[in-house]
């Protein structure tokens, strides 16, 4: 989820990090850029999910929850997520404003501190609420937090990918890479795997059932998330999608933690 930039300054600086790392990798600059353009202008979408976290033995736990999205002009992405059973984490909420050049912002509302925690920037790389999913795997992509570098083309599941190998540029991820595996044809990414900090293959994110909204955008129905390391896995179903439904930046302020339901 790319945008514009707003201000001159912030647009020179970018201007001149993508001339940078397109003059490493062009290749994989302009697929991702094309990534990019194809999803921008969906506004804001809402949707109910249902979180699965597996063990290593395969038992498994379910929570509920909802998320809004809302595409800023200028800015990464703001999200908020809410989760809604079971019962010990009802009315636990987080807010994430990413953003392509400085660090992101994320807050967590625990109800039952009925206190918001800010997720400091070097605990981005920790568990998200016991999944699999990492606080930085939660924020929206933007094209300068990383370098890219195109790999090869192969068959993934029957469809031609591109795949490239995404290199965090800011600070604190838990990641030293990712390797990307996008459809050529759709230009939406169907794998990831990621590499932690000794370089050794740690997850596999699996986006199943992609969807077309609104003629354009493509969403995934599944998502699911391996850790190779422990043998836990947390699967996120996304349902009831809904596009364009006014959302403004009020919906997305940090006072809107404490009253979510």
């Amino acid at each position: 989820m790319i945008k514009q930039l707003l201000l001159i300054a912030l647009f020179w600086v970018f201007s001149n990090a993508a001339t940078a790392i397109e003059a490493i990798n062009p290749r994989g600059l302009e697929i991702v850029t094309e990534v990019d353009r194809r999803d921008t202008g969906f506004g804001d979408v809402q949707m109910d999910m249902v979180m699965i976290l597996r063990n290593k033995s395969g038992d498994e736990s379910l929570r509920s929850l909802s998320m809004k999205t809302l595409e800023v002009v200028g800015d990464g992405d703001k999200s908020l997520t809410i989760f809604d059973r079971p019962r010990d984490i009802k009315g636990t909420a987080f807010l994430s404003f990413t953003h392509p050049l400085t660090a992101d912002e994320q807050w967590l509302y625990l109800p039952a501190l009925k206190r918001v925690k800010r997720i400091s920037s070097s605990n981005k790389s920790g568990p998200f609420l016991g999944s699999e999913y990492a606080f930085e795997d939660l924020t929206s992509f933007e094209i300068p937090k990383f370098s890219y570098r195109f790999l090869r083309e192969e068959s993934y599941q029957e469809r031609s990918c591109f795949v490239l190998e995404f290199i965090p540029q800011y600070p604190y991820s838990g990641y030293t890479r990712e390797q990307v595996w996008i459809d050529s044809e759709r230009y939406i990414p169907v794998k990831v795997d990621y590499y932690d900090r000794k370089n050794a293959l740690l997850k596999t994110l699996i986006y199943q059932g992609y969807q077309q909204y609104l003629k354009q955008f493509w969403r995934a129905d599944e998502m699911v998330m391996t850790n190779h390391q422990t043998g836990k896995s947390t699967e996120l179903i996304n349902k009831n999608y809904q596009f364009q439904q006014g959302l403004g930046g009020r919906d997305f302020d940090r006072n809107t933690l404490k009253r979510a339901r």
